[in-house]
């Protein structure tokens, strides 16, 4: 057992202050959470968008069948309901009474508030804890508590949890179990990153962590509370100086990358072989998902079309002005005020003599150049939209009276829903998008994955509290 690693009390038993991270769309089930917590840690059940099944046990696959968004958008909700229920129920017996089991929720995701009412209401008595970030979800403690359960909201700066804990979260302060700092240059996923930090200098997580506690104690919060260190983290003997540490509380780890590579894990084979051949460097933080947040995933072919498309853009105006005195004249047939500049008027061409030869705009006034394909599969892909997000710049899609963000569709984002779903189900991994941590590379130089060994979430819980 690696020296400072205690027991602490969750749910009104002692479980280990090891956090399963819950990864959306399928990545996290209760496969894995219900083994995190039999192992006797904390096992978290993905809310988002997750499988559900028919009599036989087979995946009922999440087809939308309702002609509007509107009506697809509710077909989501039932599906993201009904799965997550049955998620939590298998996870809850998987633990066998060990552990705990909670939920995690995007509060940017389509319909949050109505899918955490539901899963909640049809999951009394199994659900710990409810895991939240993705936005600013000053509900969240309101909702938790009103079926008795504890929240733990993830934040990445103490600025962004005082505005919570003011706002909201003071009111229902009982419910209150832990705080998850994700640290937003490090974690997998989405990140939480502000407009004044920049996404090329990380910064150190431990003085973060400390103005975390600080604020924590000023609102009178316990150091008791554990602050839940995410992103990151491998392994515990690095995070030595952190344990029983006055400066910071109580410290509890989460693992998201791990519990990846693990014979529970419901991630596709392709997905857990390509983990083991990854390099530092493999993961990018971008700023392509439609949720407008920065996010890290592997920079894979999909996302390098991402970069190409996006490098593929010029700005134009609808009148000559200034240097934008050229007549776009490829990829804007029947269109002729489009103006550009000499240089951009030569990329232009070179890109459609590649066969770049299709225009869309975006809403920032500028033209993006695709081919025939792309154009098609990106028209598709946006008229498809079932309205998983809150707001999306991909489609417009926005859970609004008028369902709409008001802004152009921007074809330099994706489908999240499609490409996540997709690749959960065995769609090939270098074609869409796949989440990571940072700290992925290391699934190839650590000896405890040598010669291919994938360990039970059993053998990966047992070795991290060696301290490996």
């Amino acid at each position: 057992m690696f020296k400072g690693i205690r027991p602490i009390v969750y749910a009104g038993r002692e479980v280990w202050p090891l956090v399963e991270g819950g990864k959306g769309v399928s990545a996290t089930n209760h496969m894995s959470s219900g083994a995190w917590a039999a192992a006797g840690g904390i096992g978290t059940v993905s809310a988002v968008n997750a499988d559900s099944y028919d009599p036989e046990g087979r995946i009922i696959p999440q087809v939308y069948n309702a002609l509007t968004r509107r009506d697809r958008h509710e077909e989501l909700i039932r599906y993201a309901i009904d799965g997550a229920v049955e998620q939590v129920r298998r996870a809850y017996d998987l633990a066998n009474g060990k552990g705990a089991i909670n939920i995690n929720v995007l509060w940017e995701m389509g319909g949050a508030q109505r899918i955490l009412h539901g899963v909640l209401e049809r999951t009394k008595g199994m659900v710990a804890g409810v895991t939240c970030g993705a936005g600013m979800p000053y509900k969240l403690s309101e909702i938790a508590a009103s079926y008795g359960v504890s929240y733990l909201p993830i934040i990445s700066s103490a600025r962004a949890f005082s505005a919570l804990w003011k706002r909201a979260y003071s009111k229902y302060a009982d419910y209150l179990s832990a705080v998850v700092y994700e640290d937003p240059w490090l974690a997998g996923g989405h990140n939480g990153l502000s407009n004044a930090e920049d996404p090329l200098v990380p910064q150190d997580p431990y003085p973060r962590v400390k103005a975390l506690r600080d604020t924590m104690r000023q609102g009178g919060i316990s150091d008791d509370v554990p602050i839940v260190m995410a992103g990151g983290v491998w392994n515990l003997k690095e995070w030595d100086g952190w344990i029983d540490n006055p400066e910071l509380g109580q410290i509890a780890f989460q693992f998201g990358t791990r519990p990846l590579l693990t014979q529970e894990s419901p991630i596709p084979e392709e997905w857990k072989a390509r983990l083991m051949t990854l390099e530092e460097g493999d993961v990018l933080l971008h700023r392509f998902s439609p949720t407008g947040f920065y996010s890290s995933a592997v920079r894979n072919p999909f996302l390098r079309n991402l970069e190409a498309r996006s490098h593929r853009q010029i700005a134009f105006t609808k009148e000559e002005l200034g240097d934008h005195a050229f007549q776009l004249d490829v990829g804007v047939l029947g269109k002729k005020n489009v103006w550009v500049t000499k240089g951009d008027l030569l990329h232009a061409r070179e890109w459609y003599a590649q066969g770049y030869t299709e225009t869309l705009k975006t809403p920032d006034e500028t033209l993006v150049f695709v081919t025939p394909e792309e154009k098609a599969i990106i028209r598709k892909d946006q008229a498809d939209c079932m309205g998983c997000l809150s707001q999306c710049a991909f489609s417009s899609w926005a859970d609004n009276e008028k369902n709409s963000t008001g802004r152009l569709a921007d074809p330099r984002s994706f489908c999240i829903q499609k490409t996540l779903q997709d690749i959960a189900h065995g769609g090939p991994v270098e074609e869409n998008l796949m989440f990571a941590g940072h700290a992925a590379y290391r699934f190839k130089r650590d000896p405890f994955y040598s010669n291919g060994f994938v360990p039970s979430v059993k053998q990966l819980v047992d070795r991290i509290l060696t301290g490996d």
